[in-house]
């Protein structure tokens, strides 16, 4: 495939260091197709809808999404405030009752006296997909469970693959990235994806696998700390580590008394979860 012009300028190749993406194995049409999907339960990505009940509870996002859809099934379902978020009480209530992947419950106490619905990642993060999704609708200052949500209480096997599509391909996550690049990298979010298939399969730096998986902006390269890599993980790393995608590690950077490197690699569910169906470049000096 040919390279992307901007590939070709100086400020991309220093940027990348001389790492090659991955997508660049892709033929032409498959990194077309896939910077075009936005519908990945047809085409060149599918997402399994047939996940059994254990596999579900390894992504947080489901897990959590089904603890809040039981609460809402309960008459008269969760008040709402004027604002349109969860009150104090029910955050407090789902506070204590939602896991979440890296989540430090003690700390979030520690800085606030009370807990609104902003300040809780894990429910901020999970309610608006879920009622995106049409499980839960608002009526009378209170969120219930709709039809299709109690349907979704029983029949859990395809909840995972609903919320991904959800969270990577319609949400805006621009927030999770302190409002930097726009829509970077989740614009790309097929290419991103099957990048990461391949890139993936051991312990990878988020500054790494920004330059493996994404396709680089101008802007990028103008501002002189890695924006790059830090939106990368905000917005893609670490909704994939709460979809149970991704594992996340630490480790201590040698010579440094408070620093931490962050690690992730794909888990078995990235496989099961996701397909691909693409075609990569032939290898150079092949026969036509």
């Amino acid at each position: 495939m040919a390279a992307l012009d901007i590939m070709e300028t100086p400020e991309a190749r220093r940027w990348l260091g001389g790492i090659e993406p991955a997508w660049t194995l892709l033929d032409k049409a498959s990194f077309e197709a896939l910077r075009r999907s936005s519908a990945p339960m047809r085409g060149l990505i599918r997402l399994s809808n047939d996940l059994t009940l254990g596999e579900v509870q390894l992504s947080a996002m489901a897990r959590n999404a089904l603890i809040l859809l039981r609460a809402a099934a309960e008459a008269p379902g969760l008040k709402m405030t004027a604002t349109g978020n969860l009150t104090r009480a029910v955050v407090a209530e789902m506070l204590q009752v939602f896991t979440w992947p890296d989540y430090d419950k003690e700390g979030a106490l520690q800085f606030h006296r009370v807990i609104n619905e902003p300040d809780f990642l894990p429910l901020y993060f999970v309610r608006p997909l879920v009622e995106a999704a049409g499980f839960l609708r608002r009526y009378k200052g209170h969120l219930r469970v709709t039809p299709s949500g109690r349907k979704i209480l029983s029949e859990a096997n395809a909840l995972p693959a609903i919320l991904l599509h959800m969270a990577m391909w319609l949400a805006d996550l621009s927030y999770l990235g302190r409002g930097l690049h726009n829509g970077w990298p989740q614009d790309d979010v097929g290419i991103v994806l099957w990048s990461l298939s391949v890139a993936a399969n051991e312990w990878e730096s988020p500054e790494r696998l920004a330059r493996l998986c994404t396709i680089p902006i101008p802007a990028l390269f103008q501002i002189e700390w890695d924006t790059g890599a830090m939106v990368m993980e905000a917005r893609v790393l670490r909704p994939l580590l709460w979809s149970g995608l991704l594992d996340h590690k630490r480790e201590k950077i040698e010579g440094s008394r408070f620093g931490e490197r962050h690690l992730y690699r794909k888990t078995a569910l990235f496989d099961r979860m996701i397909k691909f169906h693409v075609a990569l470049e032939p290898p150079r000096g092949s026969a036509h």
